[in-house]
């Protein structure tokens, strides 16, 4: 079954918001209980400075306790660089490390390069981290559960499969949002929509952060600006739920 695509300019406007704004907007449509669908604490971003990534997830899974029984430790990136026509926009290479606990790094420069190079907008992994100044360097942005110095007997074990990484499954193709918060999954369902009213959704919560912004203490005021704001963000629901509805 073909992976929905997301048009470049909807790709343009997730990228425009921080990972928690959509996810405040996803639960808008009522599809899914809040807490489903995102990556929990153990995924952090190596890199919080940088802008938020989006696209579609590149699924693998790796292994670093053991040696591999055949074949070259960086072999099977040709496969995932070949594999990555496949996925319809910026892949996004989203690795389950099957060591418990990690006890290497999955990816450092050589890999992030690679990546970056067959267009890949980032790296999330179960796993750890290394070579973060080098990473960094390159603008390529990164998630792990935190940072090991050795790659041990760093392995691909297989590409394009389902994995577990965060909590959360996540199947090849999947569209993913992620940036200093953390990581959340976009149902495809929704995902032009969440896009289309990103800015909506901001706007509403603007009403209350302008209030605090106006050095007044005066709790009717912000209880007027509270209630418009809810006001807002209900009618929003409501209208985005009854375009579904009628779809």
């Amino acid at each position: 079954m073909p992976i929905p695509q997301l048009s470049a300019a909807d790709l343009a406007l997730l990228r425009q918001y921080d990972t928690p704004t959509i996810c405040n907007v996803i639960e808008l449509f009522d599809l899914q209980p809040r807490t489903a669908g995102y990556m929990d604490g153990r995924i952090r971003s190596c890199f919080p400075e940088m802008p938020p990534i989006a696209g579609y997830a590149a699924t693998a899974t790796i292994r670093c306790a053991f040696p591999r029984s055949e074949g070259a430790v960086y072999g099977s990136l040709d496969e995932q660089g070949s594999r990555f026509s496949e996925i319809p926009g910026p892949p996004i290479v989203v690795f389950q490390d099957l060591d418990d606990l990690p006890v290497a790094a999955t990816f450092g420069e050589i890999m992030c390069s690679t990546y970056q190079a067959f267009g890949a907008a980032g790296l999330i992994t179960s796993g750890a981290a290394r070579d973060l100044d080098q990473v960094r360097r390159i603008g390529f942005a990164a998630f792990s559960s935190g940072v090991i110095c050795s790659h041990g007997y760093s392995h691909i074990v297989a590409v394009h499969t389902p994995v577990r990484v965060g909590g959360v499954a996540v199947h090849p193709g999947d569209l993913l949002h992620a940036d200093a918060n953390g990581v959340t999954t976009i149902p495809h369902s929704i995902a032009s929509e969440v896009a289309q009213v990103a800015a909506e959704y901001v706007a509403a919560e603007a009403v209350i952060l302008d209030f605090t912004k106006t050095g007044s203490t005066d709790v009717k005021k912000f209880t007027a600006a509270r209630l418009e704001c809810f006001h807002l963000l209900g009618e929003l629901s409501k209208r985005v739920c009854a375009r579904r509805a009628s779809a």
